[in-house]
């Protein structure tokens, strides 16, 4: 994974932000997440968390299809 494909899924980024609420996942700021294509293709889920204009990326990989299924029907929802 390397940085430049985690900010192009933040450019190419089409859905809106989905909120970590697991317990087991818990922070504050609360972890949001989105999943994304790079300009290759390749779809990342990034979790990230937001304090102002500073964002510290807590993990991107490659979802599993259930991950998908849920942006899918919650992120890609109209804003």
């Amino acid at each position: 994974m390397k940085q430049d494909e985690i900010l192009e899924c933040f450019a190419n980024r089409v859905g809106r932000f989905l909120f970590d609420t697991r317990e087991d996942h818990q922070s504050d700021p609360c972890t949001r997440w989105f999943i994304a294509e790079t300009n290759f293709g390749r779809k990342l889920k990034v979790a990230f968390i937001a304090r102002g204009r500073v964002v510290t990326i807590r993990t991107a990989y490659d979802p599993n299809d259930e991950e998908v299924r849920i942006y899918n029907k919650y992120g890609m929802q109209a804003i």
